[in-house]
């Protein structure tokens, strides 16, 4: 079958909307790291047991901030993830629809998401799935199941990070670690005699408070005490945006059965192109059946729906068909290689005005498929959560 470009075009908006929450829990990462580093600034006027003093307060202030951070950001996170799995749904709801002859459209069924959803997968244990499940069953029961399909906290409670941890528990893992390696890289550097000014130097990098620029410039700004946790915090935002994405298409999928009983993983915009997501792009399988995004951090993967247009005796579209912007993409044909060929207006919606200049240089420099890979592992630019609701209408 071939698939809609609309699909391919949102991972791109996925990316840049991940930018968007991941700067603002970077910032108030480094922020808090940054006045922590400055204060070490005079520590060398001090006596050795006044020094020794000064620097256990400063570290014990920074666990205490770490943690609150921490739990500021799982709360960021889940008024985030819950309100883009709603958009999601409505978006690829709205898709399934644009794949049908007008007088079936309104077959499609939409999706809800329930109150909690996001907060099981952020927070929730798996291994208390039996728990969460029996609340949301008890519930039916007593209300009377309803009409409409629902995401619910039992769907929450089986999604989690590649490495089994839900990301709420990454964020306090980070902030202990980082607690403990700031403190230890001051101490190494006072016992071997480097001054107090040039480990400030080194720990911060050039980063300020507030400071101002793009998530990648943060990150290029940064120094020892924030590059590796700026980086893990990025990708664990943009491995949690993915797979509930990914959730909320999955279940609008599963509501529609009658329209589509099978799904296509398609890894096509992957950016590092894992040996895992190369096995698996382009295959076909069973709803609940079959593998699904993220395969592992930073997959950018997603799935898209094999509508039965014979079961339905309906045309299916010819795979030679040329693409439009709102159309479809050939099932031979890489996301690359459609955008490639679209008129310099398709890649200002898709890119962005400023964006399409660099995506040339990249695209004869490496091809059309590497480009677009290139460019999402790359591209820095942000959509906050209103900004993508209005490119999914």
């Amino acid at each position: 079958m071939s698939t809609p470009s609309e699909l391919y075009k949102n991972i791109i908006d996925l990316n840049r909307y991940s930018n968007s929450v991941g700067k603002r829990v970077i910032n108030a990462y480094n922020d808090l790291v940054v006045d922590a580093v400055e204060q070490l600034r005079g520590l060398d006027d001090f006596a050795a047991p006044d020094k020794a003093a000064r620097l256990r307060t400063i570290l014990a202030q920074l666990r205490v901030s770490l943690k609150s951070w921490a739990t500021d950001s799982t709360a960021l996170s889940i008024a985030e993830l819950e309100e883009l799995a709603q958009v999601e749904a409505g978006f690829v709801s709205d898709q399934l629809r644009r794949l049908l002859p007008e007088d079936m459209r309104s077959r499609i069924n939409d999706v809800q998401i329930s109150p909690g959803f996001a907060e099981a997968v952020v927070t929730a244990d798996p291994t208390q799935r039996g728990i969460i499940s029996l609340s949301d069953d008890l519930q039916a029961a007593v209300t009377g199941a309803e009409k409409v399909v629902r995401v619910t906290i039992a769907d929450g409670v089986t999604l989690t990070l590649p490495n089994g941890q839900v990301l709420g528990k990454a964020f306090s893992d980070i902030g202990e670690r980082q607690a403990a390696l700031f403190g230890q890289v001051v101490r190494n550097g006072m016992l071997q005699g480097e001054p107090t000014d040039s480990i400030v130097k080194r720990m911060k990098g050039r980063l300020r408070k507030d400071q101002k620029g793009s998530i990648n410039q943060l990150l290029q700004a940064g120094g020892d005490a924030t590059r590796q946790a700026d980086n893990q915090i990025r990708t664990l935002i943009r491995t949690s945006i993915n797979q509930v994405a990914n959730a909320a298409s999955q279940k609008t999928f599963e509501a529609n059965q009658d329209i589509t009983e099978k799904y296509k993983y398609v890894a096509t915009l992957d950016s590092r192109t894992s040996a895992i997501c190369r096995a698996l792009d382009g295959t076909v399988h069973t709803y609940g059946k079959g593998p699904l995004p993220p395969q592992h951090f930073n997959c950018r993967s997603t799935t898209v729906p094999v509508v039965d247009y014979k079961r339905l005796s309906i045309p299916e579209p010819e795979d030679d068909q040329r693409a439009s912007a709102t159309g479809l993409v050939p099932e031979n044909m890489t996301y690359g290689q459609w955008l490639a060929g679209q008129s310099e207006a398709v890649k200002i919606r898709t890119l962005g005005a400023s964006r399409v200049p660099y995506y040339e240089k990249l695209r004869r420099k490496y091809g059309d498929t590497d480009a677009i890979r290139r460019f999402v592992r790359e591209d820095g630019s942000e959509l906050t959560l209103d900004q993508l609701k209005s490119l999914t209408r």
